[in-house]
């Protein structure tokens, strides 16, 4: 049970870093820090042994790694270079691929969406909350694909899978 409980915490904390990053185009230090943080309570009473549990930290690592190189190339922002690995934490061997996989569709539909809404659409007529993203020359709250990917490929992750069976999305 209290898995399930940190499980929809960590959900609902990377929809609200998705939410954030499209009003402000930024993903905060503290909230990465929370998800991450949250693994580790999560890690404890999963009842997952160590060699899983080491897996989980090892893809994160790789993520890390990766992420950090695409943040010094400027391709992705910082914020989305610690959520990421933050969310892979989660996801572990298991779910590291699909993830990665849904993020980049949801990454691509999102950019897709901003290049023609920002040809299309005047500023002005964008609600003020979700303005930031289509201003002229504004990055992409790639954040709203990082948590797309979590939700998407979280049914695989030995952490997440209880809370996907418990709300009845697999079986």
């Amino acid at each position: 049970m209290i898995l399930i409980l940190l499980s929809g915490l960590f959900l609902a904390l990377c929809l609200f870093a998705a939410l954030h990053d499209v009003n402000r185009l930024t993903i905060p230090n503290w909230l990465n820090l929370t998800l991450a943080g949250l693994f580790v309570p999560a890690a404890l009473v999963s009842g997952l042994p160590l060699e899983i549990l080491g897996g989980h930290l090892l893809v994160a690592g790789l993520a890390f790694l990766i992420a950090f190189g695409l943040f010094a190339f400027r391709i992705f922002g910082g914020g989305d270079a610690k959520m990421i690995p933050a969310v892979v934490l989660w996801m572990g061997p298991a779910a590291a691929l699909p993830f990665v996989y849904w993020m980049a569709i949801i990454g691509g539909a999102c950019s897709l969406l901003l290049v023609v809404a920002r040809r299309s659409v005047p500023v002005t007529s964008v609600p003020g909350f979700m303005r930031a993203p289509f201003e002229p020359k504004a990055g992409v709250p790639y954040g709203v694909a990082i948590a797309g990917g979590a939700l998407m490929a979280g049914a695989a992750s030995p952490l997440l899978a209880g809370i996907y069976e418990a709300i009845g999305l697999v079986g």
